[in-house]
Protein backbone atom coordinates (compact mmCIF):
# COMPACT_ATOMS: atom_id res chain seq x y z
CA UNK A 1 0.00 0.00 0.00
CA UNK A 2 1.51 3.40 -0.94
CA UNK A 3 2.31 5.76 1.92
CA UNK A 4 0.84 8.80 0.16
CA UNK A 5 -1.74 9.43 -2.50
CA UNK A 6 -0.78 10.12 -6.09
CA UNK A 7 -1.69 13.39 -7.86
CA UNK A 8 -4.07 11.38 -10.04
CA UNK A 9 -6.05 10.32 -6.99
CA UNK A 10 -6.25 13.89 -5.74
CA UNK A 11 -7.40 15.20 -9.11
CA UNK A 12 -9.92 12.43 -9.84
CA UNK A 13 -13.29 14.03 -10.52
CA UNK A 14 -15.13 11.16 -8.83
CA UNK A 15 -13.37 11.69 -5.51
CA UNK A 16 -15.65 14.42 -4.14
CA UNK A 17 -18.81 12.46 -4.94
CA UNK A 18 -17.41 9.25 -3.45
CA UNK A 19 -16.26 11.14 -0.36
CA UNK A 20 -19.79 12.30 0.41
CA UNK A 21 -20.93 8.68 0.37
CA UNK A 22 -18.03 7.14 2.29
CA UNK A 23 -19.24 3.76 3.53
CA UNK A 24 -18.41 1.89 6.77
CA UNK A 25 -16.88 -1.01 4.84
CA UNK A 26 -14.56 1.40 3.03
CA UNK A 27 -13.46 2.94 6.33
CA UNK A 28 -12.74 -0.44 7.95
CA UNK A 29 -10.97 -1.73 4.84
CA UNK A 30 -8.77 1.37 4.77
CA UNK A 31 -7.71 0.93 8.40
CA UNK A 32 -7.00 -2.76 7.86
CA UNK A 33 -5.00 -2.00 4.70
CA UNK A 34 -2.20 -0.53 6.84
CA UNK A 35 -2.02 -3.52 9.18
CA UNK A 36 -4.65 -2.99 11.88
CA UNK A 37 -7.36 -5.52 12.70
CA UNK A 38 -10.76 -3.89 13.20
CA UNK A 39 -13.52 -5.31 15.37
CA UNK A 40 -16.29 -3.59 13.33
CA UNK A 41 -17.02 -0.90 15.94
CA UNK A 42 -17.31 2.44 14.19
CA UNK A 43 -18.33 5.85 15.53
CA UNK A 44 -18.56 9.01 13.41
CA UNK A 45 -17.06 11.98 15.24
CA UNK A 46 -18.05 15.64 15.04
CA UNK A 47 -16.14 16.82 11.98
CA UNK A 48 -17.37 18.34 8.72
CA UNK A 49 -14.36 19.51 6.73
CA UNK A 50 -12.93 16.00 6.90
CA UNK A 51 -14.59 12.71 7.78
CA UNK A 52 -13.35 11.45 11.14
CA UNK A 53 -14.20 8.15 12.82
CA UNK A 54 -13.33 6.25 15.95
CA UNK A 55 -12.52 2.72 14.82
CA UNK A 56 -12.46 -0.20 17.25
CA UNK A 57 -9.53 -2.61 17.07
CA UNK A 58 -9.07 -6.18 18.21
CA UNK A 59 -6.93 -6.38 21.37
CA UNK A 60 -5.93 -2.71 21.19
CA UNK A 61 -7.40 0.71 21.99
CA UNK A 62 -9.45 2.35 19.22
CA UNK A 63 -7.79 4.59 16.64
CA UNK A 64 -9.08 7.78 15.07
CA UNK A 65 -9.25 7.59 11.26
CA UNK A 66 -9.26 10.91 9.43
CA UNK A 67 -10.25 10.91 5.74
CA UNK A 68 -9.16 14.09 4.02
CA UNK A 69 -11.59 16.05 1.87
CA UNK A 70 -10.51 15.79 -1.79
CA UNK A 71 -9.00 18.83 -3.50
CA UNK A 72 -8.47 20.82 -0.27
CA UNK A 73 -4.82 20.09 0.50
CA UNK A 74 -2.02 18.64 -1.61
CA UNK A 75 -0.11 15.68 -0.27
CA UNK A 76 2.82 17.98 0.43
CA UNK A 77 0.64 20.29 2.56
CA UNK A 78 -0.80 17.39 4.57
CA UNK A 79 2.63 15.89 5.14
CA UNK A 80 3.88 19.29 6.29
CA UNK A 81 1.08 19.37 8.87
CA UNK A 82 2.08 15.88 10.04
CA UNK A 83 5.74 16.84 10.25
CA UNK A 84 4.85 19.91 12.35
CA UNK A 85 2.88 17.72 14.77
CA UNK A 86 5.82 15.32 15.16
CA UNK A 87 8.21 18.26 15.57
CA UNK A 88 6.08 19.53 18.45
CA UNK A 89 5.78 16.06 19.99
CA UNK A 90 9.57 15.69 19.89
CA UNK A 91 9.73 18.72 22.20
CA UNK A 92 7.29 17.01 24.59
CA UNK A 93 4.51 19.44 23.72
CA UNK A 94 1.17 17.64 24.20
CA UNK A 95 -0.15 17.40 20.66
CA UNK A 96 -1.63 14.32 18.99
CA UNK A 97 0.59 13.42 16.01
CA UNK A 98 -0.48 10.90 13.36
CA UNK A 99 0.47 7.24 13.51
CA UNK A 100 3.62 6.34 11.60
CA UNK A 101 4.03 3.10 9.67
CA UNK A 102 7.24 1.08 9.92
CA UNK A 103 8.61 3.06 6.99
CA UNK A 104 7.71 6.37 8.69
CA UNK A 105 4.72 7.16 6.47
CA UNK A 106 1.79 9.09 7.94
CA UNK A 107 -0.44 9.72 4.90
CA UNK A 108 -2.06 6.67 3.34
CA UNK A 109 -4.43 6.02 0.47
CA UNK A 110 -7.08 3.53 -0.47
CA UNK A 111 -9.01 3.85 -3.70
CA UNK A 112 -10.01 7.51 -4.05
CA UNK A 113 -9.32 8.43 -0.44
CA UNK A 114 -6.38 9.77 1.54
CA UNK A 115 -6.37 9.15 5.27
CA UNK A 116 -4.30 9.26 8.44
CA UNK A 117 -4.63 7.47 11.77
CA UNK A 118 -4.27 8.99 15.22
CA UNK A 119 -4.24 7.51 18.74
CA UNK A 120 -7.45 8.02 20.66
CA UNK A 121 -7.15 10.70 23.32
CA UNK A 122 -9.82 11.41 25.90
CA UNK A 123 -10.50 14.67 27.68
CA UNK A 124 -12.90 17.50 28.21
CA UNK A 125 -13.01 21.10 27.08
CA UNK A 126 -10.82 23.57 29.01
CA UNK A 127 -12.45 25.72 31.66
CA UNK A 128 -11.96 29.19 30.22
CA UNK A 129 -13.09 30.77 33.51
CA UNK A 130 -10.30 28.92 35.32
CA UNK A 131 -7.12 31.04 35.57
CA UNK A 132 -4.97 27.94 36.09
CA UNK A 133 -6.29 26.40 32.86
CA UNK A 134 -5.63 29.58 30.91
CA UNK A 135 -2.11 29.98 32.25
CA UNK A 136 -1.25 26.36 31.48
CA UNK A 137 -2.75 26.71 28.02
CA UNK A 138 -0.73 29.90 27.51
CA UNK A 139 2.46 28.07 28.47
CA UNK A 140 1.85 25.35 25.88
CA UNK A 141 1.00 27.87 23.17
CA UNK A 142 4.19 29.76 23.96
CA UNK A 143 6.17 26.56 23.52
CA UNK A 144 4.33 25.71 20.28
CA UNK A 145 5.21 29.12 18.88
CA UNK A 146 8.89 28.71 19.77
CA UNK A 147 8.94 25.61 17.58
CA UNK A 148 6.76 27.33 14.99
CA UNK A 149 9.27 30.15 14.62
CA UNK A 150 12.23 27.88 13.82
CA UNK A 151 11.37 27.79 10.11
CA UNK A 152 8.39 28.42 7.87
CA UNK A 153 5.90 26.33 5.93
CA UNK A 154 6.71 25.67 2.30
CA UNK A 155 3.36 24.20 1.22
CA UNK A 156 0.75 25.63 3.58
CA UNK A 157 -0.83 29.08 3.19
CA UNK A 158 -0.61 32.24 5.24
CA UNK A 159 -3.52 33.90 6.97
CA UNK A 160 -4.04 37.09 4.95
CA UNK A 161 -6.71 39.74 4.49
CA UNK A 162 -7.01 38.67 0.86
CA UNK A 163 -7.46 34.94 1.51
CA UNK A 164 -9.76 35.14 4.54
CA UNK A 165 -11.56 38.40 3.84
CA UNK A 166 -11.66 39.67 0.26
CA UNK A 167 -12.00 36.29 -1.44
CA UNK A 168 -14.65 35.22 1.07
CA UNK A 169 -17.12 38.06 0.57
CA UNK A 170 -16.57 38.06 -3.19
CA UNK A 171 -17.29 34.32 -3.37
CA UNK A 172 -20.64 34.81 -1.64
CA UNK A 173 -21.65 37.64 -3.97
CA UNK A 174 -20.38 36.05 -7.17
CA UNK A 175 -22.18 32.78 -6.47
CA UNK A 176 -25.57 34.28 -5.60
CA UNK A 177 -25.82 33.34 -1.94
CA UNK A 178 -27.08 36.73 -0.79
CA UNK A 179 -30.77 37.60 -1.40
CA UNK A 180 -30.90 40.33 -4.10
CA UNK A 181 -32.14 42.99 -1.68
CA UNK A 182 -29.18 42.33 0.67
CA UNK A 183 -26.41 42.26 -1.92
CA UNK A 184 -25.73 46.01 -1.81
CA UNK A 185 -25.77 46.33 2.01
CA UNK A 186 -23.56 43.25 2.28
CA UNK A 187 -21.05 44.50 -0.29
CA UNK A 188 -20.92 47.87 1.45
CA UNK A 189 -20.28 46.52 4.95
CA UNK A 190 -17.88 43.83 3.72
CA UNK A 191 -15.75 46.37 1.88
CA UNK A 192 -15.89 48.68 4.90
CA UNK A 193 -14.71 46.05 7.38
CA UNK A 194 -11.98 44.85 5.02
CA UNK A 195 -10.65 48.41 4.99
CA UNK A 196 -10.82 48.60 8.79
CA UNK A 197 -9.04 45.23 9.09
CA UNK A 198 -6.28 46.74 6.99
CA UNK A 199 -6.02 49.68 9.39
CA UNK A 200 -5.70 47.23 12.31
CA UNK A 201 -2.86 45.42 10.55
CA UNK A 202 -1.20 48.78 9.91
CA UNK A 203 -1.40 49.61 13.62
CA UNK A 204 0.11 46.23 14.47
CA UNK A 205 3.14 47.07 12.34
CA UNK A 206 5.46 44.26 11.34
CA UNK A 207 3.79 41.61 13.47
CA UNK A 208 5.77 38.40 13.34
CA UNK A 209 4.60 35.50 11.20
CA UNK A 210 5.21 31.94 12.33
CA UNK A 211 3.80 28.45 11.98
CA UNK A 212 0.54 28.24 13.94
CA UNK A 213 -2.11 25.76 14.95
CA UNK A 214 -4.35 28.14 13.03
CA UNK A 215 -7.74 27.05 14.44
CA UNK A 216 -7.00 27.05 18.15
CA UNK A 217 -10.34 27.12 19.98
CA UNK A 218 -11.70 25.21 22.95
CA UNK A 219 -13.07 22.43 20.72
CA UNK A 220 -9.52 21.56 19.68
CA UNK A 221 -8.23 21.33 23.26
CA UNK A 222 -8.83 18.19 25.32
CA UNK A 223 -8.15 18.49 29.03
CA UNK A 224 -7.17 15.41 31.00
CA UNK A 225 -5.67 14.69 34.41
CA UNK A 226 -2.22 15.75 33.19
CA UNK A 227 -3.50 18.93 31.59
CA UNK A 228 -4.29 19.87 27.98
CA UNK A 229 -3.41 18.20 24.76
CA UNK A 230 -4.00 19.85 21.44
CA UNK A 231 -5.64 18.16 18.48
CA UNK A 232 -6.42 18.83 14.82
CA UNK A 233 -3.67 20.76 13.08
CA UNK A 234 -5.62 20.56 9.82
CA UNK A 235 -5.76 24.37 9.55
CA UNK A 236 -2.09 24.91 10.42
CA UNK A 237 -0.78 27.94 8.55
CA UNK A 238 1.48 30.96 8.85
CA UNK A 239 0.27 34.00 10.76
CA UNK A 240 0.69 36.23 13.83
CA UNK A 241 0.92 34.60 17.25
CA UNK A 242 -2.31 36.23 18.44
CA UNK A 243 -4.26 34.03 16.00
CA UNK A 244 -3.75 31.09 18.37
CA UNK A 245 -4.83 33.14 21.40
CA UNK A 246 -7.76 35.37 20.53
CA UNK A 247 -10.38 32.61 20.17
CA UNK A 248 -10.17 32.01 23.92
CA UNK A 249 -11.35 35.60 24.49
CA UNK A 250 -15.03 36.53 24.54
CA UNK A 251 -17.44 38.71 26.44
CA UNK A 252 -17.08 42.37 27.34
CA UNK A 253 -13.81 44.28 27.40
CA UNK A 254 -13.12 43.75 31.11
CA UNK A 255 -13.73 40.00 30.88
CA UNK A 256 -11.56 39.65 27.77
CA UNK A 257 -8.79 41.67 29.36
CA UNK A 258 -8.70 39.42 32.43
CA UNK A 259 -8.59 36.26 30.31
CA UNK A 260 -5.90 37.76 28.08
CA UNK A 261 -3.67 38.55 31.06
CA UNK A 262 -3.99 34.98 32.34
CA UNK A 263 -3.12 33.52 28.93
CA UNK A 264 -0.16 35.82 28.44
CA UNK A 265 1.12 35.27 31.99
CA UNK A 266 1.58 31.65 30.95
CA UNK A 267 2.70 32.37 27.39
CA UNK A 268 5.49 34.74 28.39
CA UNK A 269 7.03 32.22 30.76
CA UNK A 270 8.40 30.58 27.60
CA UNK A 271 8.10 33.07 24.76
CA UNK A 272 8.07 36.78 24.09
CA UNK A 273 4.85 38.44 22.99
CA UNK A 274 4.64 41.56 20.82
CA UNK A 275 1.86 43.69 22.36
CA UNK A 276 1.28 45.39 19.00
CA UNK A 277 -0.52 42.22 17.92
CA UNK A 278 -3.39 43.11 20.27
CA UNK A 279 -4.55 45.49 17.54
CA UNK A 280 -5.36 42.36 15.50
CA UNK A 281 -7.86 40.67 17.83
CA UNK A 282 -11.06 42.18 16.44
CA UNK A 283 -9.60 42.23 12.92
CA UNK A 284 -8.96 38.49 13.07
CA UNK A 285 -12.42 37.92 14.55
CA UNK A 286 -13.87 39.82 11.57
CA UNK A 287 -11.86 37.78 9.07
CA UNK A 288 -13.05 34.58 10.72
CA UNK A 289 -16.69 35.68 10.37
CA UNK A 290 -16.22 36.33 6.65
CA UNK A 291 -14.25 33.15 6.10
CA UNK A 292 -16.70 30.97 8.05
CA UNK A 293 -19.72 31.98 5.96
CA UNK A 294 -17.79 31.51 2.73
CA UNK A 295 -16.58 28.10 3.95
CA UNK A 296 -20.16 26.98 4.58
CA UNK A 297 -21.18 28.25 1.15
CA UNK A 298 -18.35 26.38 -0.58
CA UNK A 299 -19.40 23.15 1.14
CA UNK A 300 -23.15 23.60 0.70
CA UNK A 301 -23.41 20.90 -1.98
CA UNK A 302 -22.09 18.34 0.49
CA UNK A 303 -25.29 16.80 1.97
CA UNK A 304 -23.74 16.78 5.44
CA UNK A 305 -23.71 20.58 5.59
CA UNK A 306 -27.43 21.42 5.11
CA UNK A 307 -28.22 18.77 7.72
CA UNK A 308 -25.70 20.14 10.23
CA UNK A 309 -26.25 23.86 9.58
CA UNK A 310 -29.96 24.31 8.80
CA UNK A 311 -29.79 27.99 9.79
CA UNK A 312 -27.34 28.80 7.01
CA UNK A 313 -28.32 30.46 3.71
CA UNK A 314 -31.62 31.78 5.05
CA UNK A 315 -32.82 35.37 5.06
CA UNK A 316 -32.23 35.54 8.81
CA UNK A 317 -28.71 34.15 8.38
CA UNK A 318 -27.64 36.93 6.02
CA UNK A 319 -29.36 39.66 8.02
CA UNK A 320 -27.56 38.48 11.17
CA UNK A 321 -24.26 38.26 9.29
CA UNK A 322 -24.55 41.86 8.10
CA UNK A 323 -25.41 42.97 11.65
CA UNK A 324 -22.43 41.09 13.08
CA UNK A 325 -20.09 42.74 10.57
CA UNK A 326 -21.46 46.17 11.51
CA UNK A 327 -20.74 45.40 15.16
CA UNK A 328 -17.22 44.34 14.23
CA UNK A 329 -16.70 47.59 12.36
CA UNK A 330 -17.45 49.49 15.57
CA UNK A 331 -15.24 47.22 17.69
CA UNK A 332 -12.27 47.73 15.36
CA UNK A 333 -12.52 51.47 16.04
CA UNK A 334 -12.11 50.95 19.80
CA UNK A 335 -8.68 50.96 21.50
CA UNK A 336 -6.94 47.59 21.58
CA UNK A 337 -6.78 45.56 24.77
CA UNK A 338 -3.73 46.43 26.86
CA UNK A 339 -0.93 44.24 28.15
CA UNK A 340 0.94 44.22 30.44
Amino acid sequence: MPESATPEIIANGDAAHAYQGLQPTQILDAVESVGFHCDSRLLALNSYENRVYQVGLEDAPPVIAKFYRPHRWTDAAILEEHAFAWELAAEEIPVVPPWQSESGGTLHSTGLFRFALFPQQGGRAPELDNPAHLKQLGRFLGRIHIVGSVHGFAHRPALTIESFGTRSYRFLLENGFLPPELETPYRSIAEDVIQRVGYCFDRAGEAGNLRLHGDCHSGNILWGEAGPHIVDLDDARTGPAIQDLWMFLSGDRAYQSARLHELLDGYTQFNDFDARELHLIEALRTLRLLHYHAWLAKRWKDPAFPRAFPWFNTQRCWEDHILALREQAALMDEPALEWP
